[in-house]
C-alpha cells in the first residue's frame, strides 16, 4: 500500500469533497512502487501528503489561492506563520477562546463565537477583497477566513470576491497543530504545488509514474460546481487527457461520483466500460456494490487502468 507509514496527516482546509475519510479505501486500490506521483485537482491534498513515492510528489489546481497558501506555508517557518495569524487575530480583535475562553465573549461552545467575531470577520474579509497584491500577509488572511468562516468553507462569487460568511469558531489549539503538522509534511515530502488548468500542463509521466485525479463532480451541487464551474466539455477533455495516460503507460485513479441524488453521469458511465470501475462506500466503509449501492443516494467510484 503506497501511503506514508506515520498517521494520516489532516489537510489545514476543510475543502468540499476532501478525501481524508476515504484515504483507506482508495490507498488500497492505489498501485504499488511510485516513481512520481501527481495529485490532480489536489484541494485539500488529502491525499498528496499522504501518499509515499519514489520521485516528485506534485499537486495541481487551478484555485490559486489555495496554491498561493501552500507555496506560503512551504516556505515560511512554522513560527513567522504562527507569529503571523496571531498578529492578524489580534489587529482584527478575533476571537481567541483558547486563551480566554468562551465565556469571556459571552457565549458557550455550543453557540459559538459567531455573534462577536461577525463584524471583525466582515473587516477582515473586506480587507482580503480589496487586496491589491499578494504576498504572504494576504495568504495568510485567506487561511483566516476559512477557519473564521462558515463551516470552514472555501468560495467565491462570479467577482471572485470570498464570500463566505463568519462561522461558530476560531483558531484553537486542534486547528493550530492540525495546520502546523500539514505544514511538517508538505516540507518533509518537499511537494511541489502548481496552479494551473490540467490541460494546460506539460506533465511528461512514463511507465512506473501514477496520477490521481479528484475533480469538480459534474452531477454534484457542490459550490465549486456554481456558475459554471465544471461542464460537460470539461468532463470530456479530462477523459481524453487520461485517455492518453493510459496510451502512454501511465497508471491513474479517478475519483468522481456515477449516481448523486437521481441523476447518473452517463459520459462517465460510459467512459468507465474500458476501465476498472471500484465502488466505495460514500458513507466511508467498505461497501459491496451490488447489495447496497443502488439504494444509496450517493455512488462514488475510484475507476482505474490497471
Amino acid at each position: 500500500m503506497p501511503i506514508t507509514k506515520t498517521p494520516y496527516v489532516k489537510s489545514c482546509l476543510n475543502y468540499t469533497g476532501g478525501k481524508y475519510k476515504l484515504l483507506n479505501q482508495l490507498f488500497s486500490l492505489f498501485p504499488e512502487n511510485i516513481h512520481n506521483f501527481v495529485d490532480l485537482f489536489c484541494g485539500g491534498a488529502n491525499v498528496l501528503i499522504n501518499m509515499e513515492a519514489t520521485g516528485t510528489m506534485t499537486g495541481i489546481d487551478n484555485q490559486k489561492e489555495v496554491i498561493r497558501l501552500y507555496e506560503t506555508l512551504k516556505t515560511y517557518s512554522e513560527r513567522e506563520i504562527l507569529d503571523l495569524i496571531y498578529s492578524i487575530i489580534s489587529e482584527y480583535r478575533l476571537s481567541e477562546t483558547r486563551k480566554f475562553g468562551y465565556s469571556y465573549y459571552g457565549c458557550d461552545s455550543s453557540s459559538g463565537v459567531g455573534a462577536y467575531n461577525k463584524l471583525p470577520f466582515l473587516k477582515l474579509r473586506d480587507t482580503y477583497n480589496s487586496r491589491t497584491e499578494n504576498n504572504c500577509y494576504y495568504d495568510t488572511i485567506f487561511y483566516l477566513l476559512t477557519v473564521y468562516g462558515f463551516n470552514n468553507q472555501i468560495r467565491f462569487n462570479k467577482n471572485m470576491k470570498f464570500n463566505i460568511p463568519v462561522g461558530k469558531r476560531d483558531f484553537n489549539e486542534k486547528i493550530e497543530q492540525n495546520l502546523l503538522q500539514f505544514m511538517r509534511r508538505i516540507k518533509e515530502k518537499n511537494v511541489n504545488f502548481i496552479c494551473s488548468d490540467f490541460r494546460n500542463i506539460d506533465y511528461q509521466l512514463t511507465d512506473g509514474d501514477f496520477l490521481y485525479a479528484d475533480p469538480p463532480y459534474l452531477i454534484s451541487t457542490a459550490s465549486y460546481n456554481e456558475q459554471g464551474g465544471w461542464t460537460e466539455q470539461d468532463e470530456r477533455d479530462l477523459l481524453n487527457f487520461l485517455d492518453d495516460l493510459d496510451r502512454r503507460n501511465v497508471k491513474f485513479a479517478l475519483s468522481n461520483v456515477t449516481i448523486h441524488k437521481g441523476k447518473e453521469n452517463t459520459i462517465l458511465i460510459d467512459w468507465s466500460k474500458k476501465y476498472h470501475c471500484h465502488y466505495l462506500d460514500y458513507d466511508y466503509n467498505n461497501s459491496n456494490y451490488q447489495s447496497n449501492a443502488r439504494m444509496n443516494q450517493t455512488q462514488e467510484v475510484l475507476i482505474t487502468n490497471y
